[in-house]
This record gives C-alpha cells, structure tokens and sequence, in this order.
C-alpha cells in the first residue's frame, strides 16, 4: 500500500508540475504579447519598415506599411511624408489602390511630381504673390506658381526627408513624423518644430494629427495632398463619383486662383455639393469659376456646428462601392479635381495619370488667410500650440 500511495503522489505531484508549467508557458506567451494581440482589441494591426530610395546626397527613404484586420493596407514614406498607396477593398472584399502615387522614388524627385499623398506646407495652398504682413514686417515668399506662392514655396515640407518612428495606441498603429523647419526657411519667420502622425484602427479610419509650435510669429496652414479615385488608381477619370461637401458657401477665386475675400453661397451654382452630385455632371458648365480652374480647384467654407471632428465630405464609386468619408476640425476643405494632370506622368500600376484621373480633399484653413482678416487666422505664436486632426475613414455601400 505504501509503494502504490508512494506512486500515486508521484503521479499527482508530477501532474500538478506539468500543469504549472504549461501555466507559465502560457503566462509568458501572453506577456510576451502586445497589449493589443492580448485584448484582441487591435488585432492584426501591423506595421512595418522597408527601404524605399536614396536621396542624392545619399539619405535614405523608408517606407513604412500600416495594416489592419479588416484588408486596408496604407503605405507611407519619409520623403514628403506622404501616403504612397492606400488599399482598402470593394463591396466584393477586392482591394486596390485607391490613392495616387509613385512606384519608386524617382518619380517623387521629378519636377512633374504633383504633389502626390506629401504633407504640404508651411502653408498649404496658395499666397497672393507670394507676400503677407505679420506684427507690421512684410515678408517675401517665393513666387513659384506664378504670380502666386503654392504649398510651401519651391522645397517645401513636400521635398523634406522627415524623420519617423513607429508609434501604437488604444485600437491604433501608426508613423510619427518630425522634423524642424529653421527659421527663415523658405523665407518663413520662426523654427516651427513639425510632428505629423498618421494612426491607422480597425475601422478602416486613417487619421491624421498635425501639430507645430514656432520660436517666432509665422504663419501655418498644413494638409495632406492625396489624390483618391475609389475606383482604383489608373483606372480612369472621376466624373461618376458622386461628391458631398458639408458647406453651403466656398470663396471664389480671382483668374490667378488667389480668393477674392468673398465668401458666396454654392445655392444655385455648380458648386453647390450640399447633396451627393456627381462630379461630372456640372463640371463642363460654362460658369466663370470653373472656367477659371479648369474644373473645380476651391476652397469651400464648411458649416461647422462646434471645435471638434465633423464630417466635412462623403466620396462614393458607385460601381466598387467604396465611399471615403473625411472628418475635421478646420474651417475649410479644397476640392481639386485634378484638373492639370496632362498624361504625362505614369502611376503606381503603370498608367498614364490624365484630367480628372484623381481629385484631392485638402483638409485646410483658407487659402491667402494673411491677405484677408476676415478669414479664419492663420498666424502661430511662441508658446501656442497649432493642433488639427483630420481623419479620412473608407466603407463600403
């Protein structure tokens, strides 16, 4: 009896031994996890880092993929900060790129480079002859879309290296971007100190947090310039998207597209997007601000109820299905329709982008805002903080 107790508390303290074990090699398995592979809150977020170029002077250019649990795929690169591809899928769950872009780096070096997917600034958008007067001093910004200073002057935020690390949050993954610009740069006043970051969830919501602080008072206005066809990038114009703006006024424009300082009703207009319109529908009117443009190239002035994030467009492709709806805190939105793409730059799946292949929602204060006090302030001073967020969230119908 003795020796069959004897084994049997063997057996037990060895059974009791492997479950320990396992315990602890399960136990260490979930430490060894992230947070979020634990919750089950964020899983299948993903990021990760690639070699994307080299610059001239032999910098290097990285590519960072974002992804998600639910098939969306965003690529961003530290040249200009930009979104290089951007994949979500159909009503059918097939994904394309719905953003427009490059495949290598030379494409973004080239001089035709549009702007395509970069963080623009110090001041996105247009300047009057590229000058503004801030506490009495007048400045001189380049002319580089003559007669007029465009998104940030000829090396812009759109033509800097940024630096980048990766960063997780609460259901999140994302690339932190950073960089100072020195005083003067570009003949802007004030080092403003820049971090952009771009969080991607499993809500198919890709958003975008801007913030600045400046040694000196300047002037910041800053966006992303991607340019969406939903039906998939080279695949053709964007006349069938259909288009809402949550803005029942836009600021025309002079024939040098600088705003007049008017801010007129879109009632009765082809501008007028306060319910979902195709694009195509109205764009070839003979009406002076679309002559001008050459399509639409506007800022619209949106009818915000408060501070924080409101909708402030709703995109859809009828035939994919995919809808991108786009979310702020600024004053206004540009609604380019890619009006001076001319064929002769080739995209991510090799095709020619041509007019209309993409448009752009430039989340933004208003153009020429130093030019005109009863526009929304653009100026930054020592010790305030510029702080805006834009989310840009894909769905299906």
């Amino acid at each position: 009896m003795h020796t069959t107790a004897a084994r049997t508390g063997i057996r037990g303290r060895a059974a009791r031994l492997a479950v320990a074990i396992l315990l602890a090699i399960a136990t260490i398995g979930l430490l060894g996890m992230s947070a979020s592979d634990a919750s089950g809150s964020k899983g299948h977020l993903d990021v990760k880092r690639e070699r994307f170029g080299t610059m001239p002077d032999g910098t290097v250019v990285h590519r960072y993929t974002l992804t998600n649990a639910r098939g969306m795929e965003v690529k961003l690169i530290t040249y200009g900060g930009a979104i290089q591809s951007l994949r979500v899928p159909d009503r059918h769950g097939r994904k394309a790129n719905v953003t427009l872009g490059f495949s290598t780096l030379d494409g973004y070096l080239s001089t035709g480079n549009p702007y395509f997917g970069c963080i623009t600034g110090r001041y996105a958008n247009r300047i009057d002859e590229g000058r503004f007067t801030l506490d009495g001093v007048t400045y001189q910004l380049a002319i580089n879309n003559p007669p007029n200073h465009l998104h940030g002057g000829n090396v812009g935020f759109d033509k800097r290296v940024w630096d980048a690390e990766v960063v997780h949050g609460k259901g999140t993954v994302g690339v932190r971007f950073h960089r100072v610009s020195p005083d003067n740069e570009e003949n802007y006043p004030g080092a403003l100190d820049t971090t952009v970051t771009y969080t991607l969830n499993n809500h198919n919501a890709l958003r975008m947090r801007y913030q600045a602080t400046t040694t000196e008072p300047t002037i910041v206005n800053l966006t992303n310039h991607a340019y969406w066809n939903l039906a998939g990038e080279g695949s053709g114009d964007i006349n069938d998207h259909k288009l809402l703006l949550k803005a029942s006024h836009y600021t025309p424009v002079d024939p040098t597209l600088i705003p007049t300082g008017a801010i007129d009703p879109v009632a009765g207009t082809p501008m007028d997007f306060t319910r979902s319109t195709r694009i195509g529908q109205r764009i070839r009117d003979n009406f002076e601000q679309l002559v001008i443009g050459r399509g639409y190239d506007h800022n619209w002035v949106l009818d915000r109820h408060g501070s924080g994030l409101e909708l402030a467009a709703r995109l859809e492709e009828p035939r994919s299905g995919r809808v991108l709806e786009v979310l702020t805190d600024q004053p206004g939105i540009q609604f380019y329709s890619g009006n001076f793409l001319d064929g002769t730059l080739y995209g991510t799946s090799g095709h020619a982008y041509r007019q209309g292949d993409g448009l752009a929602l430039e989340t933004q204060h208003y153009p020429d805002s130093p030019n005109h006090p009863n526009f929304p302030s653009t100026v930054l001073r020592p010790g305030d903080r510029y702080d805006t967020t834009s989310v840009y969230r894909f769905s299906t119908d």
